[in-house]
């Protein structure tokens, strides 16, 4: 548990999370990349939350936190009209798709796997506001580092026998090399035709050099507050994990490509920072 975090609480990360979203549509320009102000709800931040340090000098990092979250909900739908119907998240956070999306949501069955504290405080949340938690939509808690995440989906009603669609975004980081490892090697045994979609972090020496000050007071505030930074990946030692996993077509996506995707013509200059790598493969 963070330090100075009370029980029953959502992880500071997925609200600063959530809040970039939501400051993404009260802040940039049209067209917005993503719509999604659920969250912002959920979290109701006292009046000023859009002058907190970690909103107001952040821009590159929210536009890299939009784009995370155009690209996987883009996939999930590409996923969905080809057949897919389980969508695994793991670090789910304040995630609204479910919320956002119900003509492509109810066709699957959403696993949410996050922290016990941050998916009971949502549940919470959510029934307060009026959502509900639709039946297509499974909270699964977990601790990554101490608990098999894997075991505890199949308990919540996962079938094995069916591919999935699996994202696990602003994860890797905060985890152990070996328990990455861990976990591709547990993706890779789905069905197959089963898809991952997952970030890295590169190491610093390999960000642009506007983004390296952000990326010190990032990992000194995540040290602070109990959550270290603890891995980083070049994009060869990426695929390097994907291979010894057994994933089959594993690719990378840099910052270069989701600025090709969502950010070109744009009259406000958002960009993302360099710092994230998508990770794409197959089972």
């Amino acid at each position: 548990m963070e330090q100075g975090k009370k029980i029953n609480e959502p992880d500071s990360t997925a609200v600063r999370t959530a809040l970039w979203r939501a400051l993404h549509v009260k802040v940039d320009a049209k067209p917005h990349i993503l719509e999604d102000e659920i969250g912002l709800k959920l979290i109701s931040p006292p009046d000023g939350w859009q002058q907190r340090p970690d909103m107001k000098f952040t821009r590159r990092l929210r536009a890299s936190i939009i784009a995370r979250a155009r690209f996987i909900e883009d996939l999930i739908i590409e996923e969905s009209k080809r057949g897919i119907s389980q969508y695994v998240i793991l670090g789910a956070g304040l995630d609204t798709f479910a919320q956002r999306r119900p003509d492509i949501a109810s066709k699957l069955q959403i696993f949410e796997i996050d922290q016990p504290d941050t998916l009971s405080w949502k549940q919470k949340r959510l029934t307060e506001l009026g959502f509900g938690v639709q039946n297509y939509l499974h909270f699964v808690p977990v601790n990554f580092e101490t608990s098999s995440w894997f075991m505890h989906l199949l308990k919540a009603g996962f079938d094995t026998n069916k591919p999935a669609f699996v994202a696990c975004t602003g994860v890797s980081l905060y985890l152990t090399e070996e328990a990455i490892t861990a976990t591709l090697n547990e993706i890779a045994t789905l069905m197959s035709g089963s898809k991952l979609a997952m970030t890295f972090y590169l190491p610093m020496k390999l960000l642009d050099e506007e983004d390296k000050f952000m990326q010190e007071i990032a990992e000194k505030g995540a040290r602070e507050a109990g959550t270290p930074m603890v891995s980083f990946f070049t994009p060869d030692e990426i695929l390097t994990l994907a291979n010894n996993a057994g994933f089959k077509k594993a690719k990378t996506i840099s910052t270069t490509d989701m600025v090709q995707y969502y950010f070109t013509g744009r009259d406000d200059g958002l960009i993302p920072a360099s710092g994230e790598v998508f990770f794409l493969a197959a089972t």
